[in-house]
């Protein structure tokens, strides 16, 4: 872990040669593919050509290259077979992504990137106690791949899983047959059963989820607190959703100065970047896991050759949005997400949103897309109109789960807004299936609530707020309540 640490220096302190080291060996990795040939890689000398070769890509401009890989082609975006595919929240035309998990991206990125967490925590705190015990890791699951038996696809934890080194199986808890059991409920009672009699020192998964076990082991064992059952606990590593709604809730059920929590910044994707300094919630680019990162600045977001910055030309206080070129077989890929560097000297960032409207507290990754497609399809069905409406998150709290809360002004409202609601929300789950993993059995999220609101009333919120004219939207999709907790005060 030292001599890890000491890499992760280096990074920080030669950004621009790490990050150009990396796009040279993409480039000469993928040469001889299919895509490497389209775009001629082999010539390609420096950034400047690379950028002015490639155009942006999104997830359906990948999509056919993607699904011949799931049927078996090799060589296609990345050389080889690829076994793996990571199954994600989908786009307007896809209702899942499954994005390929190389053996590349795996050893170099995400299996990287647990190393990296446990370096960088022993660093900070060399007096822990971390390995005395077991790490409880909350995994999906995964699934043969129905175009090509050979193949898998699932969420990416249970990727993680099935591919872990024995002795990070010896270290975690429960054991990787009980963590991919597909059935939530099935698992979660075995899980309980196993991870209660063990001494787990951390955690490690997307706190949404996480909260939901810790909730119910509390219930099983009669237990006030999560100290009573692991007295050792010191560290959560989490990631997927903003933290900052669950904060308080871990707070109350680990009473302890002495817990620490650790946040990465991960997607389907990859690893980007781990929170490297416990006194400070940015969290630092880790430049060395296989993928180069390039930054768009907002106005630029939409052109398929944007003037996009380097690592070596970002700016502090300045929200870009993310491209990546990975080797997971990923050519300068926007994945949605904008951040704004608060350091370059080393390069820490805070993620600062999507570049989209959307709703993701539960790791639902609901877009505005999917919002416009589910309401047009209620309406339909009920045969009504909708003029005005926004949404967000009602986050879990003790007794309470989560949920999404909608407030809608109609045009032609219907009959039953009780069957609006629930044809809302079956629609919702058919078309995002991770908002639909999240509804299952109401683990995590519950039916949506529903406030119908009268005429005119979002045209007097807009007024009240100055927000009046053609620039001034009502906001769609929020991921916190500032919008949603003053519009229900005004009803």
């Amino acid at each position: 872990m030292k001599k890890r640490y000491h890499q992760i220096e280096l990074f920080v302190k030669y950004p621009i040669e790490v990050q150009k080291e990396r796009l040279n060996q993409l480039v000469q990795q993928a040469k001889d593919t299919e895509w490497g040939r389209t775009y001629k890689l082999a010539s390609i000398q420096n950034y400047r050509e690379f950028a002015d070769c490639i155009p942006v890509q999104d997830y359906t401009q990948l999509q056919p290259f993607i699904e011949r890989m799931m049927r078996g082609e090799a060589n296609v975006l990345w050389p080889g077979h690829v076994k793996w595919f990571a199954k994600s929240s989908g786009t307007t035309s896809a209702k899942s992504k499954f994005i390929p998990i190389t053996q590349d991206s795996l050893e170099d990125c995400h299996f990287k990137t647990g190393r990296d967490m446990l370096s960088i925590y022993v660093n900070n705190f060399p007096e822990t106690q971390l390995f005395s015990g077991k790490s409880l890791i909350m995994a999906g699951s995964s699934s043969v791949n129905p175009f090509n038996d050979q193949s898998y696809y699932g969420d990416l934890s249970a990727i993680l899983v099935n591919n872990l080194p024995v002795w990070v199986d010896l270290l975690s808890t429960p054991d990787a047959k009980t963590a991919l059991i597909e059935n939530f409920e099935e698992k979660m009672v075995k899980v309980m059963d196993i991870v209660q009699r063990e001494n787990v020192t951390s955690m490690t998964g997307v706190p949404s989820w996480t909260m939901v076990l810790l909730h119910r082991l509390l219930e099983k064992t009669g237990k006030s607190n999560l100290l009573e059952i692991w007295p050792n606990l010191e560290l959560f590593m989490h990631g997927g959703v903003s933290f900052t709604p669950y904060r308080e809730q871990f707070k109350a059920m680990i009473p302890s100065d002495q817990m620490h929590y650790m946040e990465t910044y991960n997607a389907s994707e990859g690893f980007f970047a781990i929170q490297d300094r416990p006194d400070a919630n940015d969290m630092l680019l880790m430049l060395d896991y296989g993928i180069f990162f390039e930054f768009i600045p907002l106005e630029e977001i939409g052109k398929p050759f944007p003037n996009a910055r380097t690592i070596g030309d970002v700016e502090v206080g300045v929200n870009y949005a993310i491209l990546i070129t990975t080797n997971g077989g990923l050519w300068r890929y926007q994945i949605g997400d904008t951040v704004r560097f608060t350091s370059t000297q080393p390069h820490r960032i805070v993620i600062t949103g999507r570049t989209k409207f959307f709703i993701n507290a539960f790791g639902e990754e609901v877009i505005q897309e999917n919002a416009e497609q589910a309401l047009a399809e209620a309406c339909k069905k009920n045969d009504c109109s909708v003029a005005e409406y926004t949404s967000g998150p009602r986050f879990m709290a003790a007794g309470v789960k989560g949920a999404h809360e909608w407030v809608v002004e109609f045009d032609r409202a219907p009959i039953n807004p009780e069957n609006f609601a629930n044809d809302l929300d079956e629609a919702l789950q058919r078309i995002n299936s991770d908002y639909e993993a999240k509804r299952c059995g109401n683990l995590a999220l519950e039916r949506l609530i529903l406030h119908t609101a009268p005429e005119g009333f979002f045209y007097n919120w807009m007024k009240d707020r100055g927000k009046l004219g053609g620039q001034n939207k009502v906001p769609r999709l929020s991921n916190d309540r500032i919008y949603l907790d003053d519009l229900l005060n005004r009803l």
